[in-house]
């Protein structure tokens, strides 16, 4: 499975993230270089009279220009470097700003909401402190605010733009350190800058696809609730896609917080430590959850989820370290394969589990059968050991590769996430209906010897051949479309074949070579045994599936009692 991925550009680090894929039923995305393709462009600028215009009509030219000044710069050995995708997008904008010299500058952090700079518009001009942050943080700072700011910036979010609210005011002291460390207050709005980011192309039918295989995504994002809202909307969320902030996720208690994301679509407002939370409160939801995110802040999310999802070609070294899988083309969509592919492994193991299992089930019960009408077992050491190299070794290993695609295995993966139970009451009743039905098969070939002119050995190599050829026509049945199960199963019957007519060699496995009418009866107890199951609801056939179970279940009860009685010394063995 893992290389089957590979061609598909999925780098499989961790191989328990391959179960793990088949029961995600939860995807968190961050949202900025995930889901859009982190290009902010500052598209609105709004006076502070709320008047919204381009961002670079004279009106606006003062506002954006004053959103630069807010934008830190960090010192490096080859120059100042821009450290947030933001304030690149305002730099971009503003026009040139000879007369302003920066004395301090503050960066932006999640906690706090803003980034501010302190400098002088002129040499010899009064000193300034200049703010630009989130509205919730900077406007309730702000003295005289206009009436129309907040419902500006609320419009402006609701058109999915990330808005930030630019305000100024005279330092209070000479200390540079002291001004920008103090807290917000006494402020004068100057007005709000709006940007874009776009969405990427394949992020909506991906999208659609997780909720169709029975996933709920979850985006991650720092924008403001409303505009987190209209980004989800336009990616395809519903329109009641209910909407938290980390805030309030970190102010609930562990209950509350669950019951808060049942059903949360979109977590606004959130930290890089926060969204560490949002894994750690769905798991504890009961769902399994994956994480992709191509961030140094996204790592210890990543690395707490289920599933670690990393993308190469635009992600940090942080992301891809704490990943389990990493998507090497940067194409969100191959997420759905690797889905797929983890259910289709979980179905394939389940499969050849059941063939493993029920198939040696079946050849115990058979073997019971034939002692009680033989006095002894009709199979030998030799035989027996033959039927698990026929039935088990290739077979089994070819329904276990099965291919995601094939419609046996693709027809569950679309069903929903696989949950623990397929290896629970589904496998059971595989594994009892495969071993009945190989008994079946076998105990038929059996008596049709023993009823026809003949010897024993003509009868045991009947039963040697249909126990072989019940198990090899079950895994057929159940991976039809499959070439290498196909391959498999044809070349174990005619290895079979071959062994069982070849004088010497029949003779060494306690086989003799069959003659036309011998092969007759075979072919008819296999066609029964195949046919058997769908004839579970006749009376007759499920009285006789209820008297094999019930000798398949009295064998291990009496095993177990002959064990316990060897034990204690109740009875000894008898050479």
């Amino acid at each position: 499975a893992a290389r089957r991925l590979s061609r598909r550009g999925v780098l499989v680090r961790t191989p328990r993230t391959l179960e793990a894929l088949g029961r995600v039923d939860t995807v968190c995305f961050d949202k900025t270089g995930t889901l859009t393709e982190n290009r902010l462009r500052l598209v609105r600028a709004a006076t502070a009279d709320g008047t919204v215009l381009a961002p670079d009509t004279a009106d606006a030219v003062p506002v954006v220009r004053l959103a630069a000044r807010a934008c830190p710069q960090e010192e490096t050995s080859e120059g100042r470097r821009i450290t947030h995708a933001t304030d690149e997008a305002v730099l971009d904008a503003a026009p040139p700003d000879p007369d302003w010299t920066a004395e301090g500058e503050l960066a932006f952090e999640a906690s706090r909401g803003y980034a501010a700079a302190v400098g002088r518009e002129r040499p010899g001009g009064d000193r300034l402190l200049v703010v630009k942050g989130a509205p919730e943080t900077v406007l309730p700072a702000c003295r005289d605010l206009p009436d129309e700011a907040a419902g500006t910036a609320h419009a402006l979010a609701g058109q999915g733009l990330r808005v930030l609210a630019v305000a100024r005011r005279p330092c209070r002291g000479a200390d540079t350190d002291a001004e920008l460390d103090a807290g917000l207050g006494d402020l004068e709005f100057a007005g709000l800058v709006a940007l874009a980011d776009v969405p990427r192309e394949t992020s909506q039918e991906l999208l659609t696809e997780l909720r169709r295989a029975g996933i709920l995504p979850v985006m991650l994002t720092g924008d403001h609730p409303e505009t987190a809202r209209a980004i989800a909307l336009q990616l395809g969320w519903p329109e009641d896609t209910s909407v938290v902030t980390g805030d309030e996720l970190v102010a609930m208690g562990r209950s509350d917080r669950v019951r808060a994301l049942h059903g949360a679509g979109v977590v606004a407002r959130v930290a890089p430590e926060q969204k560490l939370h949002v894994v750690e409160a769905l798991q504890q939801a009961g769902r399994v959850v994956a994480m992709a995110g191509d961030g140094a802040n996204d790592a210890a999310a990543i690395r707490a989820a289920d599933v670690g999802v990393a993308i190469e070609s635009r992600g940090s070294a942080a992301a891809r370290n704490a990943a389990d899988i990493v998507l090497t083309t940067g194409d969100l969509s191959v997420l759905v394969d690797a889905v797929g592919e983890g259910r289709a492994l979980w179905r394939s193991v389940a499969d050849a589990v059941s063939i493993l299992i029920g198939g040696n089930a079946g050849e115990v019960g058979f073997s019971v059968l034939g002692t009680l009408v033989a006095g002894s077992s009709p199979l030998s050491t030799r035989q027996l050991l033959l039927v698990n190299l026929l039935t088990d070794m290739f077979p089994a290993m070819a329904v276990a590769v099965t291919p995601s695609d094939d419609p046996s295995t693709a027809a569950h993966a679309a069903t929903g996430p696989m949950g623990l139970d397929v290896l629970g009451a589904p496998l059971l009743r595989s594994i009892r209906r495969r071993g009945v039905t190989t008994c079946l098969g076998a105990v038929t070939a059996y008596l049709f010897g023993r009823l026809t002119p003949g010897t024993e050995r003509r009868s045991t190599t009947m039963a040697l051949c249909g126990v072989v050829g019940a198990q090899l026509v079950q895994t057929l049945s159940g991976r039809r479309h499959s070439p290498l199960v196909w391959v498999t199963a044809l070349g174990s019957a005619a290895v079979l074949a071959a062994l069982v007519q070849t004088p010497g060699v029949s003779h060494f496995f306690g086989c003799t070579p069959l003659g036309p009418v011998a092969w007759l009866g075979i072919a008819l107890a296999i066609a029964l045994s195949a046919f058997a199951p769908r004839l579970e609801r006749l009376e007759s056939v499920r009285r006789l599936y209820d008297l094999l179970t019930r000798l398949v279940q009295r064998l291990g009860d009496s095993a177990r009692q002959t064990r316990h009685l060897l034990h204690s010394g109740i009875a000894r063995p008898v050479a």
